[in-house]
């Protein structure tokens, strides 16, 4: 305040007003047309030669995961529908030039644009006011377009409320839907729209994208920073720029790989193929020591054995396709790494390792001691590593002279009791006396590192013994068990097995719900025994047929059903207050009996069958 003039001096930028408000860069960099959408070129290729030939649908289906661009897709749809200038006043893909309409709606503000949240607009209400207003013409634009965003979220009545307008609409309206959940949309919905799945962004593309959004922006960022937060993006272009936003404040200005890291809490690349080539040396000490020092540096376990089940994953894929390699997500010392071990490790030991780290990332996440657990998983892996291959297993037990010369030359013993678990053994006791390992301290070479190609002479399979007994069905195994003396299985088959599937060797069942947990196991091990063959018994989750029992019960309760029916038999219950039925017996043909069969009753009448009644009281 200047006391001699009276007036005030403001300095340029002294007011927040004065500075337009931030935007974070998902808004900033939302496609305002059809060529600045990235991975989606063939839906923009059918709506195109959709709009050209004049073929316009009266309603669309946009699908896809969250970030792909769905509702953004929607608006720009609808800025094409009703695009307006001087020269164009018809509906066309080419927007290159602003129209009439088009900024509003952009904006989501345009009166004739009408956007609607179906996750908090869910009942019959709301969609019976968006059918009393399709009537009505649009106010400036060519057409009224509805976009409702997570369509899925309706209620039954709300889709039942909107099929008849969705698909005999007004030729003034439109209709777009998005949903992340397309299998929630009834067939009825789908049917009567034209549907477009929109794609994950590959990570190639999306490492382009964010490179020129940073150059735009201003920002250094080098390569491997990109390739995390393409990664962490798992092809959502939303969720990617909102990671670039955080590592831009994150790291003050500019981006480096390190501060990306310890945002994201990822463990470091370069430091996880280094864990993959000790856990495949066998080098357990070294494995935990580069576990902990990832750990100490802020990356969660279950992170860390996930990026290791991602290296898995691209290493088995290398084996297979080694052009993807040339993905340019991936850093340098992946691609080099990965194809290194891609052609030493066999597809055997490469899935082993795989599915132990799927179990290892379930155990650490649920685990009370997470850091315990993922490295309880890297020691199983590494000890792995140590085993014979199941090759040199048999190798070994057959030069050991545990091979029984029978007449087709095969292993002695079948079953859980055969030569395979013993081949195992003699495996082990190899890896634990030593001086078959060369320089690794008497172990085996990782993960057979030494022995690199697959095998080229394998042991012939052994064929697995027929089954003695034939088994069609789940009587079958009742008689089973009552032929072997079984009573306590045989009780737990009739009343606790609800049978599912039945094929040679195969057996699929449900539970009834007061059947023992161990049931299934104790079946492979009865079954092989009694049968001579290997069997395998699983848990299906359909509900299967009735068990013996239940179907017993049902027969049962249908004849006394039946019996009480009768009229005689009514009759009789009726003269006698407090009689019931307790018992039914089928009459067979007298013809049909042998002579010893046909006795007199008390009264002289022979009865081949009888109902019989109980006069006593309840």
């Amino acid at each position: 305040m200047d006391e001699t003039t009276g007036t005030t001096t403001v300095s340029a930028g002294s007011h927040a007003g004065d500075q337009a408000p931030y935007r974070v860069l998902a808004r900033k960099y939302r496609p305002k047309d059809f060529t600045d959408l990235i991975g989606q070129e063939p839906m923009v290729r059918t709506l195109t030669n959709a709009f050209s030939s004049g073929r316009i649908a009266q309603a669309w289906m946009l699908t896809g995961v969250r970030g792909v661009g769905k509702t953004t897709t929607a608006r720009i749809l609808a800025r094409a529908l009703n695009y307006e200038t001087t020269e164009i006043d018809q509906p066309t893909i080419d927007l290159s030039v602003p129209g009439e309409h088009c900024q509003a709606i952009m904006e989501g503000r345009h009166v004739d644009v009408i956007e609607m949240d179906a996750a908090s607009h869910t009942g019959i209400d709301d969609i019976r006011e968006i059918i009393e207003q399709v009537r009505y013409r649009p106010v400036s634009a060519r057409y009224k377009v509805y976009i409702i965003d997570e369509v899925h979220m309706l209620s039954n009545q709300a889709f039942n409320g909107l099929l008849k307008t969705l698909e005999e609409p007004p030729s003034h309206v439109k209709f777009i839907f998005a949903t992340t959940e397309i299998r929630k949309v009834p067939i009825t919905v789908l049917s009567r729209c034209q549907r477009f799945d929109l794609r994950r962004i590959d990570s190639g593309l999306l490492v382009t994208h964010f490179r020129n959004v940073a150059s735009q922006e201003g920002i250094s960022i080098d390569d491997e920073s990109l390739a995390m937060i393409a990664r962490a993006a798992e092809g959502s272009v939303r969720d990617g720029l909102s990671l670039l936003d955080q590592a831009i404040a994150h790291g003050g200005g500019s981006v480096d790989a390190e501060a990306v890291r310890s945002m994201l809490g990822l463990a470091d690349r370069s430091r996880i193929v280094g864990l993959f080539g000790a856990l495949m040396a066998g080098d357990v000490a070294g494995a935990l020591a580069s576990f902990r020092d990832q750990y100490d540096s802020g990356a969660a376990p279950s992170v860390i054995l996930t990026d290791l089940a991602d290296f898995t994953h691209l290493v088995t894929r290398l084996k297979f396709v080694p052009e993807a390699g040339e993905d340019p997500s991936l850093t340098e010392t992946e691609r080099e790494s990965g194809a290194d071990f891609a052609a030493k490790l066999s597809t055997v030991i490469l899935s082993r390792v795989w599915q132990m780290l799927l179990k290892g990332i379930t155990e650490s996440d649920t685990s009370s001691r997470p850091a315990a657990a993922a490295e309880m998983a890297l020691i199983r892996i590494a000890h792995a590593a140590n085993l014979p291959s199941p090759e040199e297993a048999l190798k070994a037990f057959q030069a050991s002279g545990g091979t029984s010369a029978g007449p087709a030359g095969q292993r002695s013993g079948s079953g859980s009791s055969g030569g395979g678990a013993t081949a195992m053994a003699v495996g082990e006791r190899r890896t634990a006396q030593g001086g078959h390992g060369g320089g690794n301290g008497g172990r085996h070479p990782a993960m057979r590192l030494a022995h690199s190609a697959e095998p080229s002479v394998v042991a012939p399979p052994v064929a697995e013994p027929e089954p003695q007994v034939a088994i069609n069905s789940l009587e079958d195994i009742v008689a089973l068990a009552e032929n072997n003396r079984d009573i306590a299985m045989k009780v737990q088959i009739r009343t606790g097995v609800r049978l599912v599937r039945l094929e040679p060797g195969r057996l699929e069942i449900n539970l009834a719900p007061d059947a023992s947990s161990s049931l299934p196991g104790e079946l492979i091990k009865k079954l092989g025994d009694w049968t001579g063959a290997k069997w395998s018994v699983t848990l299906s989750r359909e509900e299967g047929q009735p068990t013996i029992a239940e179907r017993e019960i049902a027969k049962r309760e249908a004849l006394h059903s039946d019996a009480r029916q009768d009229p005689d038999v009514a009759a009789i219950l009726a003269q006698f207050p407090g009689s019931r039925v307790t018992d039914v017996r089928i009459a067979v043909a007298e013809e049909s009996l042998p002579d010893d069969a046909l006795a007199p009753s008390e009264d002289g009448d022979i009865l081949p069958g009888d109902i019989e009644a109980d006069d006593s009281p309840d």
